[in-house]
């Protein structure tokens, strides 16, 4: 039988209320299980979308928070990898079945049963309930998705990593542009939009050594993607800027969560190039004409955060190049606030919550 204990929280009770104040369960760690103190947690748009019911089968109350960072209190007694004291991280899952195919493969996040999610999945431990996620005082994780945070990168920083850091990393590393062109030039690899997915993808390809451009609607943001490591920027409404591209991208990343036209995007890839949609919009995109895909064996994909050793990689790179998020911090209290802002793009550019203010 599961024991547990009592944490503070901040939830949301329905799709139209605003989060507050709330005590959840927590399981006591079993075994192979890590507890560990919340510091950090950073804030996606996925917390948003769920918080207000704008996706389906979403079950209230809801804890968000899936970008999380703290200090290890207790472990299991067959945990070999933490101890009391050391960081840790946890990000977008807590738990697989560790037998399909795909789990077997460290691509935990594909995983058939399927994944339970850190947050709005049912939890095993507790039947019938759901997972609740980091907006909370503590959070109990299987060592198997707990990851390690190089000691080095500010912790705040770091904590947006588990999300908006391994959802652009993953990608632009499956479609290898840390790699070379056969001619030996580097990629030339697109990010569309700067937010909080965008600003890491333009670091990480930066970082990667690829030709970066960034593609925004906002001319007020051309210098700012420069400093996080675009090469050129590019004002997507802009006809004739676009053409100039017309065929030359190796990848593009394309990271806005609202409904476009992705014919703008096709129409610069290179033949074999890849368009990977990473943003969710509330609505789907407009279907994208055929031609431009068929006369460059041109394709759409998507992509899905990362598995768990992508992830401790992710974070070992990041590491090694002192790559963390632009961030700004807010106090538990602000976080209705802080979606408002988000909604309007007001953020620079990820909200990350001090949870040393949940009292």
């Amino acid at each position: 039988m599961t024991t547990s204990h009592k944490s503070p929280a901040y939830a949301a009770q329905s799709a139209t209320t605003p989060l507050a104040h709330a005590t959840i369960d927590r399981r006591d760690p079993g075994p192979t299980d890590v507890q560990f103190e919340i510091l950090f947690c950073g804030v996606c748009h996925s917390d948003l979308h769920t918080a207000r019911g704008e996706w389906p089968g979403i079950t209230f109350p809801v804890v968000p928070g899936h970008e999380i960072l703290g200090r290890v209190t207790k472990v299991g007694a067959k945990v070999k990898n933490f101890k009391p004291g050391d960081l840790a991280a946890t990000g977008c899952m807590v738990d697989s079945c560790r037998t399909c195919d795909h789990c077997k493969s460290g691509l935990e996040q594909f995983c058939t049963a399927p994944a339970t999610f850190t947050y709005n999945s049912p939890d095993p431990h507790f039947p019938g309930k759901m997972t609740y996620g980091g907006y909370a005082k503590t959070i109990t994780v299987d060592e198997h998705f707990v990851l390690r945070v190089p000691e080095n990168l500010d912790p705040a920083g770091a904590a947006p990593l588990l999300c908006a850091g391994i959802t652009t990393y993953s990608p632009l590393k499956h479609w290898k542009c840390d790699e070379k062109r056969p001619d030996g030039q580097p990629k030339k690899v697109g990010i569309v939009g700067l937010g909080g997915l965008g600003h890491m993808g333009l670091k990480f390809a930066h970082a990667f050594g690829c030709r970066t451009v960034l593609f925004t609607t906002s001319p007020g943001k051309a210098d700012d993607a420069r400093r996080l490591g675009a090469d050129e920027v590019v004002i997507s409404r802009d006809e004739d800027a676009m053409a100039k591209h017309a065929g030359s991208f190796d990848f593009i990343l394309n990271t806005v969560a609202a409904s476009h036209n992705l014919d703008a995007y096709t129409n610069l890839l290179r033949v074999d190039g890849t368009l990977c949609l990473v943003g969710v919009p509330e609505n789907p995109h407009p279907s994208p004409q055929v031609f431009p895909l068929i006369f460059g064996r041109r394709r759409i994909a998507g992509s899905l955060i990362g598995g768990i050793p992508e992830t401790q990689e992710m974070l070992d790179f990041c590491g090694k190049h002192n790559i963390t998020c632009d961030i700004e911090m807010i106090d538990i209290k602000d976080i209705n606030t802080a979606y408002d802002c988000m909604l309007k793009s007001d953020v620079k550019y990820r909200f990350v919550i001090d949870m040393a203010t949940l009292a």
